[in-house]
């Protein structure tokens, strides 16, 4: 028996809804109380799977891990009681845990990482941050499925990712900062997650300038100290209620989450016809009419996030006119189409490309979800189908919206959670 989303299409979503923090930090965030000895405690985490599972990586690393609600206590053993062998099952469920390679190898001098599983969006291979720790002074190497990384020891270095990659820049920074000397990170990612790393990072003591920018220089510091530190709001759920106000011609107010993470998003739904307004921690999204086709092409931020896309596909398919949606960070995202056509959306896809002309209204059937982003977006879609749609791998969404029902009735929605 797997749970299942009936959604009952033609409301107009209205209200309020907060968001909490952002998933795609709090991972980094849990994996970096690896770096200092005692009790780093997290505000505002999300109450979504992730954080239990990568409390499962934690402790199986030998740490402490308490969840209380949105607070999460980790604490810490000294580096010769802290296990370096992360390969176990737990590491494999998901991908983010792949961020304890870093301050494992910084702590440890040594990480054995399993090779992450996840969600179903292309290969994501772990050459640069293997490339980057290499820079650093350490080997590696790829052995029985797992990362194998070790080093006597690092010193700072010059390293240029041939990509922004979030997760390489985040695995190198967190090496970096227990490291001897200087290391300046070319083309890093400049994402907000990132943002709020480095300053947790640096309230525990290290030396990290330039986050937010694509040159980020670390000075090497000899111990961190453990912190508390609150996860920032999450922009890829903040952006989900926008278009989901967007879709549905509706009128929904966002807080918890500052607007200039999500400026791009916004400005596209502002050219596709929607009233915004911006507040310092939240904005308003009203649309009155039909949403106008918009072109879209996902980037590193602060370009349009991928996180999103399938967001913009959902509204494009309803728009009135022809949009295209490029993608250029993840190859293999595209499967969501799939499902949105059969929902009756006009697309077709062309290698990075996907081309949709916007019809009126979809049409309800059965659809699968095939990862956290793919799964909410056919639950907004299927809010503008005649009819009530199933929606199948619903633990998906659950990975990452929390309260996703609750929150959505609330708005308006008419949804429910059933097994099949």
């Amino acid at each position: 028996m797997k749970d299942i989303f009936l959604v009952t299409g033609g409301a107009r979503l209205q209200g309020s809804v907060k968001v909490d923090g952002a998933k795609n930090s709090v991972l980094k965030l849990m994996a970096a109380a690896l770096l200092a000895e005692g009790t780093t405690t997290l505000h505002n985490c999300p109450e979504i799977l992730d954080v239990p599972l990568m409390q499962n990586v934690l402790q199986g690393l030998g740490c402490a891990v308490e969840i209380d609600g949105p607070t999460v206590r980790i604490t810490t053993p000294s580096s010769d009681q802290l296990s370096s062998n992360a390969d176990f099952e737990a590491v494999r469920q998901f991908r983010a845990s792949v961020c304890v390679l870093g301050p494992l190898t910084a702590r440890c001098g040594r990480a054995v990482v399993a090779l992450p599983g996840g969600d179903a969006i292309g290969s994501r291979p772990l050459d640069m941050h293997q490339s980057g720790l290499e820079k650093m002074g350490a080997t590696t190497r790829i052995q029985h499925g797992a990362v194998v990384a070790e080093a006597d020891n690092l010193h700072g270095a010059e390293i240029k990712l041939d990509f922004p990659s979030v997760g390489a820049t985040e695995n190198i920074l967190t090496a970096a900062v227990l490291t001897e000397g200087v290391t300046t990170l070319h083309n890093a990612a400049r994402e907000p997650e990132i943002v709020d790393l480095c300053e947790m990072l640096n309230d525990m003591g290290a030396q990290v300038e330039g986050a937010g920018t694509s040159t980020i220089v670390i000075t090497g510091v000899d111990k961190l100290h453990p912190t508390e530190h609150h996860v920032i709001g999450d922009r890829i759920v903040a952006g989900t209620w926008a278009y989901a106000a967007a879709m549905t011609q509706g009128d929904i107010t966002v807080g918890g989450i500052a607007p200039k993470h999500l400026h791009l998003p916004l400005e596209k739904l502002r050219s596709a016809g929607a009233e915004i307004e911006s507040y310092e921690n939240g904005f308003r999204v009203r649309m009155e009419q039909r949403p106008v086709a918009v072109d879209y092409q996902t980037l590193p931020f602060p370009g349009f996030p991928t996180d999103l896309q399938p967001m913009a596909i959902g509204i494009s398919a309803l728009a009135d006119g022809m949009s295209v949606i490029t993608e250029n960070v993840f190859e293999a995202r595209f499967r969501f189409v799939d499902e949105m056509q059969r929902l009756g959306a006009d697309a077709q896809v062309d290698g990075h490309h996907v081309v949709l002309r916007g019809i009126d209204e979809l049409s309800s059937t059965s659809v699968w979800s095939s990862d956290i982003r793919a799964g909410a977006g056919l639950v907004l879609a299927a809010l503008r189908a005649d009819g009530v749609t199933t929606v199948h791998d619903v633990h998906h969404i659950d990975r990452g919206y929390p309260n996703f029902v609750e929150n959505l009735q609330r708005l308006g929605a008419t949804i429910e959670r059933s097994v099949a």
